[in-house]
């Protein structure tokens, strides 16, 4: 009686074959990214300083009636929904300028996944903007209310949950100029040109002033830094943001899982 022994296969694993790694870890490891560059750690930096160099400010040379929770949270909105752009465009970019594009779509063929983890990972960045704005803030109410000032805490929740609308509107928008262009000085000059360009456009030129209040995110975005917003101001903020951030998405979507990684 003879045995025969079956031959082994040596046939490769295809890439199918083997587990692809999940949204959260691929979230993880472009958080990791944000902070492993010098830019973007030097720029998630910049946004902590510039909240608590507001709040110092405020409370050095603001009335002591103006020196509560609220009037702390406020100010830092904006200098910050500057920077955050930056931070999404940067996100997109890196892997093109620093050539790591080849090695990050090799270990992961399907670059929507990829995408959609950057993406993921510059919304959470915006989160946490919204929390450091909050606790710089809490910080400067109490020193406010044990030198003088008014100390108030009470503040809207509806406008906690606007903050996190517009900071995550405004990284969303640069992380669309970063799939857009795929270049980082041209997808940060043209996210802060082209936006100010038709602002300046629809204040000078009489028959744009109409289409101006619904496309200038400086007019449309202006009402999430109150607590109430009417139904006809979040119809406006839906109309710019279609124009400023989900078109350039979808064609940068586009551009970016059809362009050859060389």
């Amino acid at each position: 009686m003879t045995t025969t022994v079956a031959p082994e296969d040596t046939r490769p694993v295809s890439p199918a074959a083997e587990q692809a790694p999940s949204l959260t870890r691929l979230t993880l490891v472009e958080l990791r990214k944000l902070v492993d560059t010098r830019a973007g750690r030097w720029l998630l930096i910049t946004i902590a300083l510039i909240a608590a160099l507001i709040a110092t400010i405020q409370l050095v040379y603001a009335e002591d009636a103006e020196q509560t929770f609220v009037d702390f949270f406020i100010p830092s909105l904006l200098p910050i929904g500057l920077l955050l752009p930056v931070l999404g465009i940067l996100s997109i970019t890196s892997e093109w300028s620093q050539r790591t594009a080849l090695t990050t779509f090799a270990l992961v063929p399907r670059r929507g996944r990829v995408i959609t983890a950057k993406l993921v990972a510059v919304v959470l960045a915006a989160l946490a903007s919204v929390v450091v704005s909050l606790a710089v803030a809490a910080v400067a109410n109490l020193i406010a209310d044990a030198t003088g000032g008014a100390g108030t805490w009470r503040i809207e929740g509806a406008l906690v949950l606007h903050a996190v609308v517009f900071q995550v509107s405004c990284v969303l928008m640069g992380a669309a100029f970063g799939l857009l262009f795929l270049h980082t000085p041209l997808a940060i000059v043209s996210y802060l040109v082209l936006p100010n360009v038709w602002m300046i456009l629809g204040e000078l030129i009489r028959p744009l002033n109409r289409s101006a209040e619904w496309l200038d995110t400086g007019r449309t975005m202006g009402p999430l830094f109150t607590p109430e917003v009417t139904a006809g101001q979040w119809a406006r903020l839906a109309v710019s943001l279609l124009v400023w951030l989900v078109l350039p998405m979808v064609v940068g979507l586009v551009r970016t899982t059809r362009r050859e990684v060389a």
